[in-house]
C-alpha cells in the first residue's frame, strides 16, 4: 500500500499541482457566481451525452444553458453577467443539472457539489437551492489547541430537545452547548450533519456531500454553532460518511449521469447488500478528487477540527466485514480479501488532514482491528489517530443480562474479564439498543427515580453499577472517552427515529434534558457524577496517561485496583459484600478524590473523606508497596 500511495500522490503532484490544489474541487465544480457577476459550472458526467443548466433564472427551460464538453468526462458553462449587474442566479433559487443519457433519457439532477438542499412541505425528493448568502457568517473565535486527552460528547442535533420534534442548530448552540462546557466533555463529534434525505438513517445514508442538512436550519447557522463551540474550548469532529452513498438518484449522487458507474463501481461491486447502498470506486481520479475535496470543504467552510471516519472496516475489505468474524490472526487482514484503493484513499484522506491542518484528528471507526491503522504513514500505517473501539461497550452488553441476575440472585460473575485494552476511543453507547441505564433498571425508571420516594433495590444498583461502569471504561479503556449524549444522567429508554414502524413518531427520537434539571429526581446524580470524572480526568490527565498497571482483579472478591495517572483506582463489584482494611498494592500516599458513594452522587456516603491512606513497605501483588483500604464498599470505588 505504501508504494501505491506514494504513486498516487505522485501523479497528484504531476497531474493537478498537488494534492493542496487537487482537494479544491469546490472551488471549481458546482456553480460559482464570478467576479464580473457571470456564472461559471462545472460538472463530471462521463457518461453524459449533454449537460445543461436549468431552474428559476431561466424559467425551467432545460436546453437554454447547455455545458461545454471537455476531456476526461468533465463539462463547462460559463454564463455572461446581465447587462444591469444584477444577480443572475439569486441567493434562495432552484437550479438542476439536466442531463442527456446516451440513451437519450432526459434526467432532472441535483450537482454533486450543491452546497445547499431543502425539501418543501410534503415534497418527496429534495431540491437544490443557490446558497449565496449577501452576508455569509465570520467565524469570530479562533480554534482551541488539540486535546490532549479526547472526551467525547457525540451528538446528534436533530434529537437534542426534550420535544417531540426535530431541534434545530440554534437550539443546539443555545441549550445543548453550555451542558457539555459544563460537563467537562472537551469535544463534539457531530453526526447526521452532511445531507440525508431519509432522517430515520441516523445520517448514514448520505445524498448531498456538501450539503450541511436544512432540516435543522441554514449553514450560517451551522457554522455558529462550530464557531460557539470554540469559544468554550471545544474541539469539533464531523462525521464523515465516505464508506458508501444513498442509492437516490433525484436528489442523490446515484446514476448522476445515466450510468450506474460514474462516482461508483458498476455492477454488483458498486453495491452494500446489508446498507442498501452504493460504494464508491476509490481508484477513480475524479471520486478521489471529490471525497478529498469533501474534506477540505468541511474543515475550510464550517471550521470543523477533524473527523470520525464512519464504515472503514466496510471500506478495508471486499466483503465489508459482513458475516467475519475477526480473531486478530494477520492473514485476516493481509490479503487478496483487502480492498486497496479504499485503503490508499484512506491513507490520502490522512496525509492531507495532518498535512494541511496539522492539529486535526481523524477517528476511525473500525471493528476488526486492522493492524497499523493508527500508525503513521511514515512508518506504513494508515494514520489515523485513533479507532473507535467498540470492544469494550460490546463486553457491557454482553454482561448485562450476567450483571442484573447475579445481582438479583447473589450470584457471582466473571466480572474481571470485561477489560479489553487497544489503542483507542472507548464508545460509551450503542446507539439504538436500550440505553445503559435502561438495561439496568428498566421500568422502575418510569416510577421510582424521585428522590421522595425509597431507594428500591434495582434503582440503587442500578445507579451505583452506571456510575462504575462509566468510570472503569473511562480509566482503564484506552486513549479517549466518547459518550453518546444523554447517557451521561442516566437517559432511559432507547433511540429510535420517526419511520413507518413507529407510525413516525419522535417520542423516542428526543433526549429528555429536563429529568436532569429536575431537583426532585435522581438522574441529577448520574449528571454530577459524570461532570466530576470529566473534571478530574481534565486535572489528572489519564487518557493521555501511559495504560494502568493493573495490580488486582481478584474474582472472588469482586475487586479490580489499577494505577494510571498517579491515580489508584479500586472498584467492588461484589453485589452483597463489603471490605475492612483491604490491602491493596501501591507505590504512593492517597486521598480520596472520587466516590461513587458519596451524597451527591446518589451514594450511601460510607466512607470518610479526610482519611489519608499511607503505603506501606509492603509488597503485594508484584508493587513494590501497599497501603490498607478502612473499608471498600459494596458497588463502591475510591
Amino acid at each position: 500500500p505504501n508504494l501505491r500511495f506514494n504513486e498516487t500522490l505522485n501523479n497528484i503532484g504531476e497531474n493537478e499541482g498537488g494534492i493542496d490544489k487537487f482537494s479544491r474541487g469546490y472551488e471549481s465544480f458546482g456553480v460559482h457566481r464570478c467576479a464580473d457577476g457571470g456564472l461559471y459550472c462545472k460538472e463530471w458526467a462521463p457518461g453524459a451525452e449533454g449537460v445543461f443548466l436549468t431552474g428559476d433564472f431561466n424559467d425551467w427551460n432545460p436546453f437554454s444553458y447547455p455545458y461545454k464538453k471537455l476531456d476526461y468526462g468533465k463539462w463547462e458553462l460559463y454564463i455572461p453577467p446581465k447587462r444591469n449587474k444584477s444577480l443572475l442566479v439569486p441567493h434562495g433559487s432552484k437550479l438542476k443539472v439536466v442531463i442527456r443519457s446516451k440513451s437519450g433519457e432526459i434526467l432532472y439532477r441535483i450537482s454533486p457539489w450543491a452546497k445547499y438542499v431543502t425539501r418543501e412541505g410534503d415534497n418527496v425528493n429534495y431540491d437544490w437551492i443557490h446558497w449565496d448568502p449577501e452576508h455569509p457568517y465570520k467565524f469570530k473565535h479562533s480554534k482551541p489547541k488539540k486535546p490532549r486527552g479526547l472526551r467525547i460528547y457525540e451528538s446528534h442535533v436533530g434529537i437534542s430537545s426534550y420535544e417531540g420534534k426535530i431541534a434545530s442548530y440554534k437550539h443546539f448552540t443555545c441549550n445543548v452547548l453550555p451542558r457539555i462546557k459544563d460537563l467537562g466533555y472537551n469535544c463534539i463529534q457531530m453526526m447526521a450533519i452532511m445531507e440525508h434525505a431519509y432522517y430515520a438513517s441516523f445520517g448514514y445514508q448520505i445524498t448531498s456531500f456538501f450539503a450541511a442538512s436544512s432540516r435543522y436550519g441554514t449553514p450560517e447557522e451551522l457554522k455558529e454553532l462550530v464557531d460557539t463551540a470554540h469559544s468554550m474550548g471545544i474541539t469539533v469532529l464531523l462525521d464523515v460518511v465516505h464508506s458508501h452513498a444513498s442509492k437516490n438518484s433525484e436528489d442523490g449522487l446515484n446514476m448522476f449521469d445515466g450510468t450506474d458507474s460514474c462516482y461508483f463501481h458498476s455492477g454488483p461491486r458498486g453495491n452494500h447488500d446489508l446498507w442498501d447502498s452504493r460504494l464508491f470506486a476509490y481508484s477513480s481520479w475524479e471520486v478521489l478528487r471529490f471525497l478529498l475535496s469533501n474534506i477540505r470543504w468541511w474543515v475550510e467552510e464550517y471550521g470543523f477540527d477533524g473527523f470520525r471516519f464512519d464504515g472503514v472496516t466496510s471500506m478495508l475489505y471486499h466483503h465489508h466485514g459482513m458475516g467475519q468474524g475477526f480473531s486478530g490472526d494477520y492473514h485476516e487482514y493481509f490479503g487478496l480479501q483487502v480492498d486497496e484503493d479504499a485503503l490508499i484513499y484512506l491513507m490520502l484522506a490522512n496525509h492531507l488532514i495532518h498535512t494541511l491542518y496539522p492539529d486535526s484528528i481523524t477517528v476511525a471507526e473500525d471493528v476488526s482491528g486492522m493492524p497499523a491503522l493508527c500508525s503513521p504513514i511514515s512508518q506504513g500505517g494508515v494514520g489515523f489517530d485513533y479507532r473507535l473501539a467498540m470492544a469494550i461497550p460490546d463486553k457491557w452488553i454482553q454482561f448485562k443480562v450476567f450483571i442484573l441476575e447475579s445481582f438479583r440472585q447473589g450470584k457471582n460473575i466473571n466480572i474481571t474479564s470485561a477489560m479489553y485494552m487497544e489503542f483507542c476511543i472507548i464508545n460509551a453507547a450503542l446507539v439504538g439498543d436500550k440505553t445503559l441505564a435502561f438495561w439496568l433498571m428498566d421500568a422502575e425508571m418510569y416510577t421510582n427515580m424521585s428522590v421522595l420516594t425509597p431507594f428500591t433495590p434495582v434503582i440503587d444498583r442500578g445507579i451505583q453499577l452506571h456510575k462504575m461502569i462509566r468510570l472503569i471504561t473511562h480509566a482503564l479503556g484506552g486513549e479517549g472517552y466518547l459518550n453518546f449524549m444523554g447517557n451521561e444522567f442516566g437517559h432511559p429508554e432507547w433511540l429510535d427515529f420517526p419511520r413507518k414502524g413507529n407510525n413516525e413518531s419522535y417520542h423516542y427520537a428526543r433526549r429528555q434534558f429536563h429529568l436532569t434539571d429536575d431537583d426532585l429526581l435522581r438522574y441529577k446524580f448520574l449528571n454530577n457524577f459524570d461532570r466530576d470524572m470529566n473534571k478530574l480526568e481534565e486535572r489528572c490527565g489519564w487518557l493521555s496517561a501511559p495504560q494502568a498497571h493493573v495490580s488486582e482483579k481478584h474474582e472472588a472478591n469482586k475487586i479490580i485496583a489499577f494505577e494510571r495517572a498517579g491515580l489508584l483506582f479500586i472498584f467492588n463489584f461484589h453485589p452483597s459484600k463489603s471490605y475492612t482494611d483491604y490491602r491493596v498494592g501501591t507505590t504512593c500516599t492517597f486521598k480520596i478524590v472520587l466516590d461513587t458513594d458519596a451524597a451527591e452522587y446518589g451514594g450511601h456516603q460510607r466512607l470518610d473523606h479526610n482519611t489519608d491512606f499511607f503505603s506501606e513497605d509492603f509488597k503485594h501483588n508484584e508493587r513494590p508497596y501497599s497501603l490498607l483500604v478502612s473499608k471498600i464498599s459494596t458497588l463502591l470505588t475510591v
